[in-house]
């Protein structure tokens, strides 16, 4: 049975659970701080988790998602029916383990059904330590967190006692005002030297036939420094496979060790957990903004917003898939992003340095800044992941908005690796505003309509 607050609900999967203990399947239960509760089958690990109980959208990639390591700390529930259908390989990684507290899904797949697949996602989670429960209701689960917002949450597959469970929810640390970058983040410089394949495939991947394409030519023409604050590997592999030379730092490094390097330019990575606590990034960035092209994403936007004097502030349940539509304000395209964060720029505290180039459609925040006279740009999605049926180009989603602020010679070339094309073109274009006033959109007849040059054929794809 489902309760929450004193509402409850009746569902099928109490009796599933009781009849699937004669079969000898262990029990798992989901509580929530709310006091919703879920009993389903327990699978990956054995144990006890607690964590932010948020969602992904995502219909695939979902070892991407558990390797990311933005999710660190929080209990991840995938809307997807079925989960783990193609299996486990050792080339769909963004880092060297398994990030997240807990897994929840609807149907974990048994059979691992693809000729790339090295395991099976139950035995990927075993291995890890992480906690998973599948069999239940993921539609009322996440009905209730977009209700309520987010919530803490626990996962256990030793304890099901309910009243206890809730307890344990309850008291479980908050998201808020936890510095997780310092649990994921190196501790050591290193240089990145891993491209894409030549395909744009993460890692070099076996063709059907068993034989490895070759592996693209890179130079080292530019020297970027990567600020890794939880860093997915896919990022710097693009960067590489641009011809840059990428040298990784830890997201504690001063601002005199990155300039120490002499860098072309700054990236600042991804991460984990709340932006406001991460003052020794901040600071870093602030010393770095007018010495240096910056470019951010996800937790790197955040700073560099808040290095320019802006805030941030705890979105009510974030935004977590492949799916975020978000306007180029620049171009008056739409693009289908990747995102996953909890945390937004809040627009009312943007100083007159910066101004606005993104912004979702979904519920108006910012997703994208450029400051108006230094060389630096941020965006909150992540424009190296692929959110659509063919593989991304060179972080292609960050658009020509990056180039425009950016004076210095290598800026240009930077943001020209990082951006690429726009991948992805909306039959109706939303046109940017005119000085007279906002601009009717465009006729879907005089906005073209390209075609993918892959197998999908799809009209989505340039």
């Amino acid at each position: 049975m489902i309760r929450s607050g004193v509402t409850t609900f009746k569902v099928s999967t109490v009796r599933q659970s009781e009849s699937k203990r004669s079969f000898g399947v262990a029990q798992a239960a989901l509580a929530l701080e709310d006091g919703t509760f879920f009993l389903g089958e327990a699978f990956g690990h054995r144990g006890t988790v607690t964590g932010e109980v948020c969602f992904n959208t995502s219909m695939t990639g979902y070892q991407e998602i558990l390797t990311d390591p933005s999710y660190r700390g929080q209990i991840l529930t995938m809307t997807a029916p079925q989960i783990g259908n193609y299996g486990i390989n050792p080339q769909d990684v963004e880092s060297s383990h398994l990030q997240m507290a807990g897994f929840v899904v609807r149907e974990a797949s048994r059979v691992a059904s693809n000729f790339t697949a090295t395991g099976t996602l139950d035995d990927y989670l075993k291995a890890a330590g992480v906690v998973g429960i599948s069999g239940i209701d993921t539609r009322a689960l996440v009905r209730q967190i977009r209700i309520q917002g987010a919530m803490t949450g626990v996962v256990s597959s030793e304890i099901l006692h309910e009243e206890k469970l809730v307890q344990m929810a309850r008291e479980a640390p908050k998201l808020v005002g936890r510095d997780l970058v310092q649990e994921v983040m190196p501790s050591e410089i290193s240089q990145w030297d891993e491209p894409l394949a030549s395909d744009g495939t993460p890692l070099r991947q076996p063709t059907e036939g068993g034989e490895f394409l070759p592996a693209p030519q890179h130079t080292g023409e530019k020297h970027v420094v990567a600020l890794d604050y939880g860093m997915k590997w896919n990022i710097a592999r693009h960067l590489v496979s641009q011809g840059c030379k990428v040298t990784v730092l830890p997201g504690n490094a001063t601002a005199n060790e990155v300039l120490h390097l002499k860098p072309d330019g700054v990236f600042l990575s991804n991460g984990p957990g709340d932006p406001e606590v991460v003052d020794y990034g901040v600071s870093t960035v602030r010393d770095l903004v007018g010495k240096v092209p910056i470019f951010g994403i996800c937790l790197g936007h955040q700073l560099l917003a808040q290095a320019c004097g802006a805030k941030t502030f705890k979105l009510k349940f974030g935004h977590r898939g492949a799916n975020q539509p978000v306007l180029d304000l620049d171009t008056g395209r739409v693009e289908i992003t990747s995102q996953n964060h909890g945390f937004a720029v809040e627009e009312e505290t943007l100083p007159p340095t910066l101004e606005v180039t993104h912004r979702n459609l979904n519920d108006g925040t910012i997703e994208g800044i450029r400051h108006k006279t230094e060389a630096a740009a941020s965006v909150q999605y992540h424009p190296e992941a692929a959110a659509g049926p063919c593989s991304p180009g060179p972080l292609h989603q960050v658009s020509a908005l990056t180039a425009k602020g950016l004076t210095r010679q290598f800026s240009v070339k930077l943001m020209e690796t990082l951006h690429g094309h726009p991948k992805y073109l909306p039959s109706l274009m939303v046109s940017p505003p005119t000085a007279n006033g906002p601009s009717p959109a465009a006729s879907p007849a005089s906005v073209p309509l390209p075609v993918c040059p892959c197998p999908c054929m799809s009209m989505h794809c340039a």
